[in-house]
């Protein structure tokens, strides 16, 4: 069995890893659907189907179904309510467009799509990490990857999936320094999920990067351009979707209004300050003196994570996406139960953690990654009664 694995080309045996992890992934489904609360959105015994279109699989749903409102919904308050302006265009696009052409249900082909797009992410992730930590350790991560606690995503109809995809490819670009196809694949990248302007970020500081380490790592001049318009395009691409809905709505604060909408069912309405919304967010949850130090240990901890041995291994680039996209979470957003998923883009990580090679070891971190992924699994969707469980 171990010779007949070891034949296997490297692409199959991580098509073959990824296929029982949904599998895995899919069970776990079907007890949260049989343990179903009885105040759950889901109703009794909700189908697979049922749990894979829900939440903000509903929205995209909705965009799919009958685009986006000319005129913001309000609130009983006149204030701007949650509406679709919120999600981006491409996942509910593609997905609307392949289920017209092969006469699928959205909902069957959505998950299909996810299902396709997580593939894609994990053969591209190997061959980003194998640069750094070579095959067997990047066959490892992958497998991380594939068991992660929110892998789950890869099945559900959530955006989530398609842009890893796309970011996996946009890193690997990045590392092998093909910037040109990266202006291609950047506008595609803004308009799937927000998070690009994290990628102008990085594009900027692989830069800086660059031109202080030209001495043993030449930089030619095309390059340098092609770098520089890279981050200006992703930069751009980033605001981009925010002029768009105040054009079409005529309300030019539409989008940050209407992001704004889902923190005010914590903190009420408040006004955008960057950086703000985690110190809100920690005396929330915490209280005033106690959420200061939980944020500051926060922000402290992610600094230091950047700079331990095992992260070093992954070089330069990734570890800078990794600090450049937490920083951008900590500038904008408000953390809840959501922010486990918004941290799905700093799966890089995965190849730090899959440095060591004991055995023990990485049995111990499989069966917590699978442990962790069934709690979430339960509360998000087996759960799914609070406002607390949005995942």
């Amino acid at each position: 069995m171990l010779r007949r694995w070891a034949r296997l080309p490297w692409w199959g045996r991580i098509t073959i890893v990824y296929v029982l992890s949904r599998l895995v992934t899919s069970a776990m489904f079907a007890v949260a659907s049989l343990l179903q609360a009885p105040d759950s959105r889901f109703g009794a015994f909700p189908s697979l189907g049922t749990l894979a279109a829900g939440w903000d699989g509903q929205w995209y749903w909705w965009i799919a179904t009958y685009g986006y409102p000319t005129q913001l919904p309000l609130d009983d308050a006149g204030r701007v309510a949650e509406n679709a302006w919120a999600f981006m265009p491409v996942y509910p696009g593609v997905v609307k467009a392949l289920s017209v052409v092969t006469f699928l249900p959205w909902p069957v082909m959505a998950v299909i799509v996810s299902l396709c797009c997580g593939l894609g992410a994990a053969l591209l992730f190997h061959r980003l990490l194998r640069i750094r930590l070579g095959d067997e350790r990047a066959l490892f991560a992958v497998v991380l990857f594939c068991i992660a606690p929110l892998s789950a995503l890869f099945q559900v109809a959530y955006a989530e999936s398609m842009f890893l995809l796309l970011l996996t490819l946009a890193l690997l670009l990045l590392v092998t320094r093909r910037y040109g196809w990266l202006l291609a694949l950047i506008p595609v990248m803004a308009f799937t999920r927000p998070g690009v302007l994290a990628f102008s970020l990085l594009l900027g500081l692989h830069l800086i990067v660059r031109i202080v380490t030209r001495h043993r790592d030449p930089l030619a001049r095309r390059e340098v351009v092609l770098i520089l318009a890279g981050g200006t395009l992703a930069a751009v691409a980033g605001f981009a979707w925010m002029v768009i809905a105040g054009i079409v709505t005529g309300t030019p604060e539409a989008y940050l209004e209407t992001e704004l909408a889902w923190r005010a069912a914590f903190i009420g309405e408040q006004p955008l300050v960057p950086f703000s919304a985690w110190i809100q967010g920690g005396q929330f949850w915490f209280g005033d003196g106690p959420g200061l130090v939980v944020v500051a240990a926060i922000f402290v901890g992610s600094v230091v994570l950047l700079f331990l041995p095992p992260v070093r291994r992954l070089g330069a680039d990734l570890r800078l996406w990794v600090g450049s996209y937490l920083l951008y979470l900590f500038a904008v957003f408000f953390p809840q139960t959501s922010v486990f998923r918004l941290l799905v883009p700093v799966f890089p990580l995965l190849g730090a953690v899959a440095v060591p090679r004991n055995r023990w070891y990485r049995g111990g971190v499989v069966i917590v990654s699978l442990a962790l992924q069934w709690c979430w699994i339960f509360v998000m969707y087996g759960l799914a009664n609070a406002y607390w469980t949005i995942p």
